[in-house]
């Protein structure tokens, strides 16, 4: 990532605490503990009519909500596509209801990052080449900083394909790049990273190299599925995208939390994926 990319994205992020991040065994009841006490679970940031709304626009077919997915209508309903988001969330949504909190429960977040975990630590043992790259360039990244160390130091091969890539989105006045910090993978506008749904930075990725692996979210994650690339996805309860793909049996892992709160607070995620035997 260009230096002056670097030094803007990390202006924008909280104090990094280290001791936080630090692996070591906990209890499974204190990740949980945490994943609520830091919002990660808990009552989402997005509340029902949102989550209801972007399920409906994906049955639309807006491509903001398909996340380069295709084939996500096909028998599909807002009932189902609720069902799918409830499971995932370990918490029930009144369907009468069109607003209010959704609630997104801890348990099923330890166990989502513990069936993950394996295959990370497959990766690791396999040497197997991996991509990690969020739309979440703020919230997300530190949960993607050290997951990518913690992947490199265990022996996976982390990969940074295409990196620099520059193209001109239709619509916009500027260059998108495909940008790494810390060999994650973010899109930026040149000048700093970038909130994004869109798959074109994957696709571009893909077409350098094929990876063994990708550990991603929105169109980062979409894109990689929709090219039959083994991913993990990590998705809020108002992404119901990759919820749908996984029903579809295109992909066996999707964590599913809040992805909108302070940085720091996704220490629990990171331990529960690289902890072996949490119980």
């Amino acid at each position: 990532m260009p230096t002056d990319v670097i030094e803007a994205h990390v202006r924008r992020l909280p104090p990094f605490d280290p001791e936080l991040w630090a692996p070591r065994p906990v209890p499974r009841a204190e990740l949980e503990r945490a994943l609520l006490t830091g919002l990660v679970a808990g009552w989402a940031t997005h509340p029902l009519d949102n989550v209801r709304g972007n399920a409906q626009m994906l049955l639309d077919r807006d491509p903001d909500k398909e996340f380069g997915l295709t084939g996500l209508q096909d028998g599909r309903s807002l009932d189902s596509i609720l069902d799918l988001v409830e499971t995932a969330a370990g918490a029930p949504i009144e369907r009468e209801a069109r607003s209010g909190p959704v609630e997104i429960r801890p348990e099923p977040i330890v166990d989502a990052c513990a069936a993950a975990g394996e295959r990370l630590r497959a990766a690791a043992a396999n040497g197997d080449r991996v991509v990690l790259a969020t739309g979440h360039p703020v919230g997300l990244a530190y949960l993607y900083h050290e997951l990518a160390a913690w992947l490199a130091a265990s022996g996976a091969d982390v990969r940074t394909p295409a990196g620099g890539a520059r193209w001109r989105a239709p619509r916009l006045d500027h260059d998108r790049e495909l940008t790494y910090w810390d060999r994650v993978a973010m899109l930026s506008d040149t000048r700093e990273p970038r909130h994004t749904h869109r798959p074109d930075a994957m696709h571009r990725i893909l077409d350098a190299e094929r990876p063994d692996l990708v550990f991603a979210d929105h169109g980062f994650a979409g894109a990689a599925v929709e090219a039959g690339v083994d991913t993990i996805a990590i998705a809020d309860v108002n992404d119901p995208a990759l919820l749908i793909a996984q029903d579809q049996g295109r992909l066996d892992h999707v964590l599913v939390f809040d992805d909108h709160v302070d940085p720091n607070d996704y220490w629990p995620v990171f331990l529960a994926l690289v902890t072996p035997d949490l119980g």
